[in-house]
């Protein structure tokens, strides 16, 4: 290889952030970030050192003295100040996830933009952090709360909402008067990190916001670290169940957000070409790299004849790289994950599953070396089969029958997960039944994929979370601060003593 071959071949190295440095690590243990629409290299990404673990949760600790103590207006002004920036770049935020995520440029958009409404309530901590006060609970006696920070947070996220994730969990602990540590997926953390970039722009003090990358040592580190107080998981139910029993071992608030198995009921009255758009769109968008994809269709009654016409439907969507226009689907994050969804549709035709379309080995042209799988779908699916156990986490839908609603509540209601649900129906009857009846955290009605605004929280139950309370949305507030209860009395020179009180009773 010649000099100029060299030069041509290099590639970028991903950053660590410590102490509001940019800094390279010391590690021995790299990764490749990967376009997994063509398998080029798009960066090297670190698996940071203990030492370097520890130098950002002391970096965090130090700023937290200091930031704490930091005025709300201010901390608010600062995240008013990164909106703006995030609005400014959404383009080039768009284009960095979509090279090394795989999403179409829309809906890498959606994922930044999902996270910008998260920043924008952040900005109103002044109103969400207030506590409250009771005057006059005995004689002259007045008794408040204090929403105060805990300290040094921590959040680990995943491949598959670069942008949303991370913007779910740093500015509202931030702005809560936090610091934090953040572990970007390693898959994919280049846009994390122009996000960090922005943030540090807009205005966020050294020490207060620091990112560290890595695998499983590096969670571990995070989890077992004394001086963090809190961790926030968005993930898989392995890495997540994992990191709750750790951290909480170690004395830390823990919030889990895990896998899913979405079940969309879908009663006979719906508006068929409102329904089958909407089953369409949310069970193979993003390849089906969501956990709150609906990917799995329950058809109740006469609605199970729509199946010919939802596979028509899917057929018309365009496989083809995330920045090619037009395109509906687009690659999965990498060689392996397109290799588990490939073998669990061979599970589920080996079990029985009537394969109704099969998106594998789509040709594209241009992109062969891409991490393709088209839409597929299953009809004749039960309980017990591996497409239906396992969150395929591909663009896959499987089809389940019921004769009922109620069938149909009991089937949703045995699945171990509790992510999200959705019923489509035009009997108001029927889907308040619905909602009161379903054991699941994120309830749609007529609305596939039921993610609240930031207004509200993220609350998925069961086997999809571990932890008490959800990301962003009051919620968060709670999960990020402690309440210190203040009851005080004062007294002045006309008041006169009453004496010795042995009692507990406030007089």
């Amino acid at each position: 290889m010649n000099k100029l071959d060299a030069v041509a071949t290099e590639v970028a190295t991903v950053k660590l952030l410590i102490d509001g440095e940019f800094v390279e690590s010391k590690s021995r243990e790299w990764r490749d970030v990967v376009n997994p629409a063509t398998q080029a290299v798009l960066a090297r990404v670190p698996f940071a050192t203990r030492d370097e673990v520890d130098a950002a949760v002391s970096a965090a600790k130090q700023a937290f003295k200091t930031w704490r103590k930091t005025p709300i207006g201010t901390r608010a002004r600062i995240f008013l100040k990164y909106q703006q920036l995030i609005r400014e770049h959404m383009g080039e935020l768009a284009a960095l996830l979509t090279a090394e995520q795989g999403k179409t440029l829309p809906d890498a958009e959606g994922d930044v933009f999902r996270g910008l409404e998260v920043v924008e309530h952040a900005a109103a901590i002044g109103n969400l952090q207030l506590g409250e006060l009771a005057n006059n609970v005995a004689n002259g006696v007045d008794t408040y709360t204090l929403l105060q920070p805990l300290g040094v947070c921590a959040g680990i996220t995943p491949f598959n909402f670069p942008a949303m994730i991370p913007l779910w969990m740093f500015p509202m602990a931030i702005a809560t008067g936090n610091t934090f540590v953040l572990k970007p997926s390693e898959q994919d953390p280049m846009v994390t990190m122009r996000l960090v970039e922005l943030a540090l722009e807009a205005g966020i003090p050294k020490g207060v916001l620091n990112v560290v990358h890595g695998g499983e040592e590096v969670v571990n580190a995070i989890c077992d670290h004394a001086d963090i107080k809190a961790v926030s998981f968005v993930g898989s139910t392995r890495v997540g169940t994992h990191v709750y029993h750790r951290a909480s071992q170690s004395g830390k608030r823990v919030q889990c957000m895990m896998g899913a198995k979405n079940h969309a009921v879908v009663l006979p009255d719906a508006n068929k070409e409102q329904t089958l758009n909407a089953l369409a769109g949310a069970a193979f968008g993003a390849a089906g790299q969501r956990c709150m994809a609906a990917s799995t269709a329950v058809l109740v009654g006469e609605a199970q004849s729509w199946i010919p016409e939802l596979v028509a439907k899917a057929r018309t969507l365009k496989v083809n790289a995330g920045v090619e226009p037009g395109t509906d689907v687009g690659p999965l994050i990498s060689c392996a994950a397109r290799e588990r969804v490939e073998g669990l549709i061979a599970s589920g035709v080996q079990q029985g599953a009537t394969l109704e379309l099969d998106g594998r080995s789509p040709q594209v042209a241009g992109y062969e070396e891409g991490n393709f799988v088209g839409p597929t779908i299953f009809s004749n699916v039960k309980p017990g089969m591996r497409i239906y156990d396992e969150e395929i986490f591909g663009p896959v839908l499987v089809i389940l029958s019921a004769d009922s609603l109620d069938e149909a509540i009991e089937l949703v209601n045995a699945n171990p997960n509790g992510n999200g649900t959705a019923v489509f129906t035009q009997s108001g009857a029927a889907a308040r039944r619905f909602q009161e009846d379903i054991d699941v955290g994120q309830v749609g009605i007529n609305v596939p994929i039921p993610v609240p605004v930031p207004l509200f929280s993220f609350t998925g139950s069961r086997a999809s979370k571990l932890g008490d309370l959800g990301p962003y949305g009051k919620q968060v507030v709670t999960f990020y601060t402690q309440t210190k209860t203040v009851t005080q009395r004062w007294f002045d020179d006309q008041t006169l003593a009453s004496g010795v009180n042995t009692t507990i009773h406030l007089k």
